[in-house]
């Protein structure tokens, strides 16, 4: 059975094809400046590889070029589109409506694009996405919406209600949506397994570090609270992104600096974070190079990181009531040992101790517990792979599995 994987943007559209009778992948690329004349670069799981420009109006002339790059060519790994079998979408934002992943059609359709003002540069590109899939592919091949937000519609009131008069709840639907559920959802059920914890008794921790960052507390397999909010700008900074922050900084900056709505969302989402606090990158590798060189402002983004994580893991483990698993998956968190070092010393009054050599060998695609044998809490580094939880969820919205 042959999935293919769709995560659309605003000018983009990435994609992977899986085999799911193993779960490889046969081919995956990126459409890029689409509306904007167009890139493709393309890559099989045999190593042919090509980039070439190719005029891209549209999402839906971006997807013939995907269908051209998996048919035909060079890169060649189907015979027809016919071979495949669903169509898995990333979507960011479910808001309330849904829970699980859910079939296409245009209602679904038109309930994603009622939840556009929650997520204005998400949900119409995926919508975009979705309808070039249809225009290409036709009617015949089932298309499967997978939302960020739906692993995290198990979060209890108290814990996605915010501050505010109630009426902005029931009007505007303002609280905490919380974001890479997929993500959190696979490293959660992949930590557990490593650990021989069962899934269903279990209390587990993930990070998912890389430019845009949450944390997750999983009790029991369900997403009992996360960092992300109403927007990802919520939680801990990252990359570009503030995270948290005292409101009145907003309205102070504003009035201080003249900022209208959208130059203050820029500021927090764009130019703040690591890029914003060290001056040299949003990029942890070029932040880590300089801080090491000794840059101050490059170290005190480092310190101000881990500071945060630290405190969220803290609070996560008081709201689990403890912790059987810390997993830290993503960019970052697979590839960042001196972070995961830092991080983890906040907790050695709990007895939790890294294998300090192995966790600064576990890099480039290794997974594995990098906690010593006597750790009191175990530490995971767990490879992301959101693509073949979608690829999965796809399958199992159409009735070929039940598995989660």
């Amino acid at each position: 059975m042959i999935v293919l994987v769709i995560n659309a943007g605003s000018s983009s559209l990435k994609y992977q094809l899986f085999d799911m009778r193993d779960a490889s992948v046969l081919a995956k690329g990126v459409c890029e400046r689409i509306g904007l004349g167009g890139k493709i670069t393309h890559k099989t799981a045999d190593g042919r590889a090509f980039c070439f420009d190719a005029d891209m109006p549209n999402h839906t002339a971006a997807f013939r070029q995907v269908e051209k790059s998996l048919i035909s060519g060079e890169g060649k790994v189907l015979d027809s589109m016919s071979e495949i079998s669903a169509v898995g979408h990333r979507v960011v934002q479910g808001g309330a409506i849904y829970n699980t992943a859910v079939l296409l059609d245009e209602q679904a359709i038109g309930n994603i694009d009622s939840l556009c003002d929650l997520a204005p540069l998400h949900n119409p590109a995926h919508i975009q996405g979705i309808r070039a899939c249809f225009d290409v592919l036709g009617p015949d091949v089932p298309e499967v919406a997978v939302f960020d937000t739906a692993f995290h519609q198990t979060i209890p009131q108290k814990a996605f209600m915010y501050g505010i008069p109630y009426e902005y709840y029931e009007k505007y639907k303002i609280r905490r949506y919380g974001f890479h559920g997929t993500s959190h959802r696979y490293a959660s059920k992949r930590c557990a397994k490593i650990l021989g914890v069962p899934r269903s008794d279990s209390k587990i921790i993930t990070c998912h570090l890389g430019n845009g960052s949450s944390l997750c507390a999983v009790k029991n397999g369900k997403s009992v609270d996360t960092t992300m909010g109403f927007t990802p700008l919520d939680g801990f900074m990252m990359g570009t992104r503030s995270g948290s922050l005292d409101p009145s900084v907003v309205t102070f900056l504003a009035e201080k600096e003249n900022l209208d709505p959208g130059q203050i969302s820029d500021l927090l989402n764009k130019r703040s974070g690591a890029l914003g606090i060290s001056g040299v990158s949003s990029d942890e590798r070029d932040v880590l190079a300089q801080a090491r060189g000794g840059n101050p402002r490059a170290r005190l983004s480092q310190e101000m990181m881990r500071y945060q994580i630290a405190k969220y893991i803290g609070g996560f483990m008081s709201v689990l009531n403890g912790v059987d698993g810390i997993a830290f998956t993503g960019g970052i968190g697979e590839n960042c040992p001196d972070l995961r070092e830092e991080v983890c010393e906040y907790f050695s009054y709990l007895g939790l101790r890294l294998d300090k050599e192995k966790n600064a060998k576990t890099m480039h695609g290794v997974e594995t517990v990098i906690s010593a044998p006597d750790s009191n809490v175990p530490v995971v580094v767990v490879l992301a792979n959101e693509e073949l939880v979608i690829a999965r969820d796809a399958m199992a919205v159409i009735g070929e599995t039940d598995e989660d």
